[in-house]
């Protein structure tokens, strides 16, 4: 027999740093010691959201003109894929050879202190990302921390000389290839992120993030499509299913089906794919915002009633609308042959859920992998009408 319940496992709550956060604290450092003269062990940094923190420094060097800090970072208990990332900043001290006037502030203090990408620190390609074509992957709250934290100990050295600053991470490109930079145009590394300077273990507020920056880079490339998915396997799945189109227009949207629905129409895009497995599927059909399992739990009574309309008979329907997972269903619907029918009228619901509720504004094509990612259905509103 199926398995009704699955157990869960414990996560820790012990708060991290973000790159950004690390950055400024290694430039900070090296600055100190071209200030003092003085190896530095240790820094005091602010971080974006107006608190200091002290960051080891783990190793430093000091010549005429030139200074290097290495902050590792720590990430706390979040999964973080640049947990424990040597950070290193350089800071180069170049002499200024004429005197340039500008009338935005903001312009002075980027060209007295330039942020510049070493090895391991992504390279912008694509617009939409709020940055500059060309220039490193750095987002723009952990560029100005950096300059803040520079700016508070140059002291006279800023009047003197511009501040050359490189930023480098280690197997920073390795890195890159477990996050969604590739995607987004970013190459060759890592992006410096952060906008509090705080990690807060499995945050959602950064992946939500990327959700929308991913679909509005999409939508800078003119792009009319855009493809859901709720994680790797699924995306997988589609991109092998709709090889035609280009890897920006899929998106891992995760448990944030609200989050990405809303920006796609304020985007304008008319035609939606969404990638899933049942269990997800389940909580679109049901309404929900945020599918994560943890937060309201699968309504199985609705289930039990797919399954119904799909064909099932009274002790199976019964038996389901018992179980905690929609998983169980479809492994009953499937021990009674009637798994693609249980899928075709979940597909329907799920259709009828969201374009009712988001007003016809856009076509949408569902598409169901099993659990080891394999196809087992599609359905396309332009194709079908009638829902339950």
């Amino acid at each position: 027999m199926p398995i009704k319940k699955t157990a869960r496992k414990k996560r820790g709550n012990r708060k991290g740093f973000t790159t950004g956060a690390c950055t400024a604290a290694a430039a900070r450092a090296a600055t100190l010691g071209l200030v003092t003269g003085e190896v530095q062990d240790s820094v005091l940094c602010r971080l974006p959201n107006k608190t200091d923190v002290s960051f080891k420094v783990e190793s430093f060097f000091l010549e005429s003109g030139h200074a290097r800090a290495v902050v590792i970072k720590d990430a706390g208990d979040d999964p973080d894929v640049t947990d424990k990332a040597h950070i290193t900043v350089d800071i180069y001290l170049k002499e200024i050879k004429e005197l340039k006037i500008f009338d935005n502030p903001c312009d002075e203090i980027r060209e007295k202190i330039k942020l510049l990408n070493g090895p391991g620190v992504g390279v912008v390609t694509q617009a939409g990302l709020g940055l500059e074509v060309n220039g490193p992957a750095i987002n723009p709250v952990p560029q100005k921390n950096i300059r803040e934290n520079v700016s508070a100990v140059a002291g006279d050295l800023l009047d003197k000389y511009n501040f050359e600053i490189i930023i480098s991470v280690p197997d920073g490109e390795k890195m890159a290839k477990r996050t969604l930079n590739a995607r987004l145009g970013i190459i060759a590394g890592i992006s410096i992120l952060g906008t509090s300077g705080i990690v807060h273990p499995w945050s959602t507020a950064a992946f939500r993030s990327s959700v929308i920056q991913a679909i509005e880079v999409a939508v800078s490339q003119e792009q009319k499509i855009i493809v859901l998915t709720t994680g790797g396997r699924t995306e997988k799945f589609i991109i092998g299913e709709l090889p035609e189109l280009p890897s920006v227009c899929f998106v891992q949207m995760g448990d944030f089906l609200k989050v990405a629905l809303d920006t796609v129409v304020n985007s304008g895009i008319k035609r939606i794919v969404i990638g899933a497995m049942v269990g997800k599927l389940a909580k679109m059909a049901q309404g929900e915002n945020i599918t994560h399992a943890r937060k309201n739990p699968i309504n199985m009574k609705m289930v039990s009633e797919i399954a119904q309309a799909a064909g099932a008979g009274d002790e199976v329907v019964e038996d389901i609308a018992q179980a905690d997972t929609a998983r169980y269903a479809s492994e009953r619907m499937s021990e009674i042959g009637l798994l693609n029918e249980f899928y075709l009228y979940l597909a329907k619901k799920v259709m009828q859920t969201l374009l009712e509720k988001y007003d016809q504004q856009f076509s949408l094509k569902i598409m169901i992998c099993d659990f080891e990612g394999n196809k087992q259905l599609e359905l396309d509103s332009e194709q079908y009408t009638h829902v339950l």
